[in-house]
Formats: C-alpha cells, sequence, structure tokens
C-alpha cells in the first residue's frame, strides 16, 4: 500500500476542481482497503471514500486521507432460470459495466448507459434514468463495516432505497465502504422506450427490431445531445434533483404557468428541476469560469479554473430563485466537501 502525500485531486473529481489531498491511496483489494482504514485510525486521521468523482464538489483542501476505491472484477455469481447474478467490484467504472452487460446478453441497466461514476456508488445513490433505477435490478452488496472491518451484506430491504437515495446517505452514512454489487439482470429483455426522447430517437435511427443494444445507443445519444462531457467541460451530471411536491401545490402553479410540467408518484406531483430552473433565467449563464450549461440547466459547469465555492454559490443562488418564484425547494445530488 503506497500512501502518498499532497496529491491534487483534479484528476479524481469530474467537476476538475483543483483541491489536495493531504494523503491519499488507491486501493485495489478489500485487503489494501482494511490496511488503509487502519493506517487512518492509526494516525487518527478522517478518511474519505472517493469513486469515480462524479458526485461531489470540492469546496476545500481534505486534510485527511483519500481513499480511491479500485476494486474491479465482474463475475456470474449465479445463474437462473430467467436471471443472471452478476457481480460487480465496487472501482468498476459504470458505464464499461453497463456495456459488458450489453454485450453478454444481460439486459436490464440498458436505460442507464452513459451515466458517470463507479458501480459502487451506484446503490448509493440508487441511480436512475428513462424510466429505471437500481433498485429495480439490485440484489446485495458487500460493504466493509469500518469500524470492525468485517464484511457484511446488505439486501434490497436493508438498503431502504428511495429517490436518489439509501441508507448509506443517512443512517450508515460514513460508517460503510461498498466493495461490490450483485445485480439481477434478465436473460429476456424486457425494454423501457417511453420515457423521456428514447422512443422518438429509436425511430429517427432507424431501429425495427428492439434490442438492448438499440436502446443504449438511443440513451447514449441523447445524453451525448444534452449533456457536457466532463473530459472538456467539469460537471457532475444533474446537480439537483427533480423535486415532489403536492398535488394543490402543483395545481395552484399550473393556474399560474399552465405549461409547468408535472409527473405523479406515490408522494404527489414530480417537477422537473431543468424547468424551474430554466423558467428562472439559469439557463447558459455563465459566470467567469462557472456557469449553467447552455443545454441542460440541470448541469453546472466548470469551465476550467473554476472553484467550488463559487459552484456552490451559483447553487445557492438558483435554489433561492427557484424558491422565491415557486415556492419549491430544490436539493442538490451532490455531495459537498
Amino acid at each position: 500500500m503506497n500512501i502518498l502525500e499532497n496529491i491534487s485531486l483534479k484528476p479524481f473529481n469530474t467537476f476538475g476542481i483543483d483541491k489536495t489531498a493531504r494523503f491519499f491511496v488507491a486501493v485495489k483489494s478489500i485487503n489494501q482497503l482494511k490496511e488503509a482504514l487502519e493506517w487512518a485510525k492509526y494516525q487518527n486521521i478522517k478518511p474519505l471514500i472517493l469513486g469515480g468523482g462524479s458526485n461531489i464538489l470540492l469546496t476545500k483542501n481534505q486534510e485527511n486521507l483519500v481513499i480511491k476505491i479500485e476494486i474491479e472484477g465482474i463475475n456470474i455469481a449465479l445463474e437462473e432460470e430467467k436471471f443472471y447474478l452478476i457481480e460487480a467490484g465496487a472501482g468498476v467504472n459504470w458505464h464499461q459495466f453497463v456495456l459488458i452487460a450489453i454485450e453478454n446478453g444481460w439486459a436490464g441497466i440498458e436505460n442507464l448507459s452513459l451515466i458517470p461514476g463507479t458501480v459502487g456508488a451506484s446503490p448509493m445513490q440508487n441511480i436512475g434514468a428513462y424510466g429505471v433505477e437500481i433498485k429495480d435490478v439490485f440484489s446485495s452488496l458487500k460493504a466493509l463495516n469500518r469500524e470492525t472491518l468485517e464484511i457484511e451484506e446488505f439486501n434490497a430491504e436493508q438498503c431502504q432505497f428511495g429517490y436518489r437515495e439509501s441508507i448509506f446517505k443517512h443512517e450508515l452514512k460514513g460508517k460503510y465502504v461498498i466493495c461490490s454489487v450483485v445485480f439481477r439482470l434478465r436473460k429476456k429483455p424486457i425494454f423501457h422506450t417511453e420515457y423521456g426522447a428514447i422512443q422518438e430517437t429509436l425511430e429517427a435511427n432507424g431501429i425495427q427490431e428492439l434490442s438492448i443494444k438499440a436502446i443504449s445507443d438511443a440513451v447514449i445519444e441523447i445524453r451525448q445531445s444534452k449533456l457536457p462531457d466532463p473530459k472538456e467541460i467539469g460537471n457532475s451530471g444533474s446537480f439537483f434533483k427533480n423535486p415532489t411536491i403536492s398535488a394543490v401545490h402543483f395545481q395552484n402553479l399550473k393556474d399560474e404557468y399552465p405549461i409547468i410540467p408535472g409527473y405523479p408518484n406515490e408522494e404527489g406531483i414530480k417537477v422537473p428541476a431543468a424547468w424551474l430552473i430554466e423558467q428562472c433565467g439559469w439557463k447558459g449563464q455563465r459566470f467567469g469560469e462557472i456557469g449553467v450549461h447552455s443545454k441542460q440547466p440541470l448541469v453546472l459547469v466548470n469551465y476550467g479554473a473554476g472553484d467550488g465555492n463559487d459552484i456552490k454559490n451559483l447553487a445557492e443562488k438558483i435554489q433561492h430563485s427557484v424558491f422565491e418564484k415557486f415556492k419549491i425547494n430544490i436539493h442538490p445530488e451532490v455531495n459537498f466537501l
């Protein structure tokens, strides 16, 4: 295990924010992870677990041990009549995992193509797109208890999945490190083409016979047309969650703003945060080295030398303006560090 000192975290976060880690180590196995946690405990330094760095906003230098999870491996854990149970290491790149699943005919995550980050972060965030969430394909995960250094297994119920939520963002925050995830993927696909512009894109591409690859290709095309590549413009994808409001609140807003979009769910009416932000005039606004993306107002961007605190301040201004106009609170998906 090679612990480095005073390392720039710019290559390790998709916003491209240049903050430093006092100590840094990349771990490729559970044993190395245990060693790193023991070292941090011995040094009385709090560890910070880092995956793909696609869901964080660095606002300061990290005076601790940053542990980058690079645990790899993809294998068939169990084959059932209609499903494969596929186990993937927490450090596996999420999009690469989706592509490997498609190549092998493992169906269920094709709608989640091109989402940044790692496999380990996917259940923590309960990532989702185009009608599919991790909870829909999740079987179990293995996580290291930071205190006991023992591996524990969690099923879907124990993970307490919600909209971009899990128990690992709340009661168990900072208490476990996810090491691998098992997904229950179908041998025979069930296609989800009714969300977003998937069906429209499939038709435009002349697709007559549906396949998981065709859906993945359509999702990639849609995402690339709307979202900036973090390698070119620093960003973390969708910065805000879509809020849910009461049916009464929605109807009152619809009386004033007839074109406001809304989608019923179990809690009320979900309103697209992108629409709210655009209505407040933020889309395409640039402030020096940071701004709001010109094609997707949910995406805050770093044009090169932006600072995390400036992005944080911009996010707070956007939140304030949305509340002032619509009396709706929008909350970040991104974790501020």
